[in-house]
């Protein structure tokens, strides 16, 4: 019986130098790096799927809107501001809205919502797993509730559609659902990218939204996925910004100041607008009538709406370049703000398909415009001009009411091309962020599943066990035993304290050479009869994990082989364990030391030693 540390071990067996080749780093690396490569593939295969997808939707809503509101088969778009309808026109959205409700009743409910919740939901509750049928049932439904006039863009509809997409592809391949979940995530944002020509946006709404991490696994099938959708949009759409706008020049410290205060004051309202849209939605939950009627009841709301405001209706894409433009009268940009918020409201609330990007940006443009107008009401000379504080207003209410901060700052940019615009979009996106992190439990994306007793993760730090090295934490005093120790000697031995009562031990034979562990509680085993040797109760544990591995490695290898405990390896040879509690409590102290306050630098201490060198400089030399 002896102990060995770090400065002696156990040679290794040959069985146990052998595993070594293939639990290999490279071999690995060279596995991950090939799945990662499949994954790419299938990626870009859905993004130039739901690129065409994308074209097909927008003919779609383009040909509803034209037969709907003009009687006419036309592919190109008309803005239903423009039908002659008179009173006509407010049955005409709830048609649309009954069309929706019976599409989910004999469909899939799944078709309800602006998409991006339940992609979320699916993702942290269901595997990544979405119902095929959504594929085509989506932009179907989408197609109908906006082209008859339901105030939705084409976005959120063609992001839930290239998720099931993706997500198909993924069921169908033999792939885990982590892997299935970046498909779904590329789908998802190759769709946005699309149809907004904004891929580096689509990344960060991935990030911020979908994917709940940030790693190359991760990253780079979405990437190419959104540059392949952004050069589909270029192809099928068009290839300037899809929002133009008069060009921004940098603007002064005073200007930037104001831009923020702008950003502070759309936070608050992306609040009310959250709270307002969920208050409508209960109301409907509260209704005596079944749910799939529910669309059309807000169908008639928006067809009234839309009688009286007519630019209410339909995607609305041209009312944001009008208000970006500044040229917009600013009744009708109020009457825009109120009435498109109402509309979109009752009809979200109602359960309708449609999306929720282009109307929080209509309504937040139309809102930092107003504000805008003040502020050179009161300041004329401030120096700030209308676009650009629409602008603000429009990426402000998004990152304020989603809270996906970095996503809304790079559409603002990409959507116009303003790059100038780059500071003030950054103060009023983060004071918008801050009123809404602070001020708001869940946001517009979250609040619906966290009603499910969804959990939607609000952090991506480094992975814990990644940091921290098994050489960090490992049991370097091991107990070594003998095979052919009985297990009465060796219980008597703990007894009496000469051995310590380890949770593992480490076995070798006559050699010295490694055989396998044992557990302390299987020496206890009162189901082991005290003349038995070790032999009879020993783990041959042929697996390793060497010092400077990550904890990460040594848990996915001990799960995988349904192991307690693991030699750790240092110079090719055994040098300690490493257990289920070495790794549970490392854990715990790494938890409690990044979240324990404490101060380092005292600055009393240092005043002390300072006035103490003061002194000793006017002692007299001896």
């Amino acid at each position: 019986m002896e102990k060995i540390n770090n400065a002696a071990g156990i040679p290794i067996s040959p069985l146990l130098a052998n595993m070594e080749n293939s639990l290999s780093a490279d071999n690995t690396m060279q596995l991950v790096k090939q799945r990662l490569l499949k994954i790419c593939v299938l990626s870009v295969i859905v993004s130039v799927a739901i690129s065409l997808i994308a074209k097909v939707l927008i003919t779609l809503i383009n040909i509803v809107t034209g037969v709907a509101f003009f009687g006419k088969f036309m592919t190109d778009y008309h803005s239903p501001a423009e039908n002659h309808l008179g009173w006509w026109v407010v049955i005409i959205p709830a048609i649309g809205g009954l069309l929706v409700g019976f599409m989910a009743l004999y469909g899939s409910k799944a078709i309800r919502g602006h998409g991006i919740p339940e992609a979320m939901e699916q993702i942290l509750t269901n595997q990544s797993k979405i119902k095929p049928s959504i594929t085509f049932l989506k932009p179907l439904s989408s197609a109908i509730a906006i082209g008859t006039g339901g105030p939705f863009g084409a976005e959120g509809p063609i992001i839930a559609t290239g998720g099931a997409l993706g997500s198909t592809l993924g069921q169908l391949m033999n792939i885990t659902s982590n892997e299935r979940k970046i498909i779904l995530a590329a789908g998802a944002t190759a769709g946005m990218s699309a149809i907004f020509g904004t891929p580096i946006a689509a990344v960060f709404l991935a990030i911020e939204l979908l994917l709940f991490e940030f790693s190359p696994r991760s990253i780079l099938p979405v990437a190419l996925a959104c540059i392949t959708g952004a050069a589909g949009h270029h192809i099928l759409f068009e290839a300037g910004p899809v929002f133009p706008m008069p060009n921004i020049e940098l603007p002064s410290n005073g200007a930037l100041a104001i831009y923020s205060g702008i950003g502070l004051i759309i936070g608050f309202i992306s609040m009310g607008v959250t709270k307002i849209v969920y208050l409508i939605e209960d109301a409907f939950d509260h209704l005596p009538i079944k749910w799939q009627w529910w669309p059309a009841m807000g169908g008639l709301a928006v067809g009234l709406i839309g009688y009286f405001a007519p630019h209410t209706l339909g995607v609305g894409y041209d009312n944001i370049v009008n208000v970006l433009s500044g040229a917009t009268a600013i009744l009708i940009v109020l009457r825009l703000c109120l009435f498109k918020f109402l509309s979109w409201a009752i009809a979200l609330g109602s359960g309708t398909s449609g999306g929720t990007l282009a109307p929080l940006l209509t309504i937040g443009g139309a809102a930092g415009a107003l504000l805008g107008y003040v502020v050179l009401m009161l300041f004329p000379d401030s120096g700030i001009n209308l676009p650009l504080a629409a602008l603000i207003g429009m990426s402000a209410m998004f990152a304020g009411a989603s809270r996906a901060y970095l996503t809304s700052i790079a559409f603002a940019l990409e959507s116009t091309g303003q790059f100038n615009a780059l500071l003030p979009l950054l103060g009023g996106c983060t004071a918008a962020y801050i009123v809404s992190f602070f001020l708001m439990e869940n946001t517009i994306m979250t609040e619906k599943i966290a009603r499910r007793g969804v959990v939607t993760p609000d952090s991506y730090e480094p992975d814990l066990l990644v940091k921290i090295s098994v050489g960090q934490v490992n049991n370097t005093a091991i107990n070594i035993l003998n095979p052919e120790n009985k297990i009465a000697n060796i219980r008597d031995m703990i007894r009496s304290g000469q051995i310590g009562a380890e949770e593992y031990f480490v076995v070798s034979d006559d050699n010295g050479n490694y055989v396998g562990i044992v557990g302390l509680h299987d020496i206890n085993d009162h189901q082991n009869e005290p003349e038995s040797i070790l032999e009879d109760i020993i783990q041959h544990v042929n697996l390793y994990v060497r010092a400077n591995d990550s904890l990460r490695k040594a848990v996915e290898i001990m799960s995988a082989e349904n192991l307690k405990a693991i030699p750790v390896l240092a110079d090719e040879r055994i040098v300690g364990l490493l257990s289920e509690s070495d790794i549970i409590q490392a854990y715990k102290d790494e938890r409690k030391e990044n979240e324990q306050s404490t101060v380092h630098i005292s600055l009393k201490r240092q005043k002390l030693k300072v006035m103490s060198r003061g002194k000793n400089m006017f002692k007299p030399q001896s």
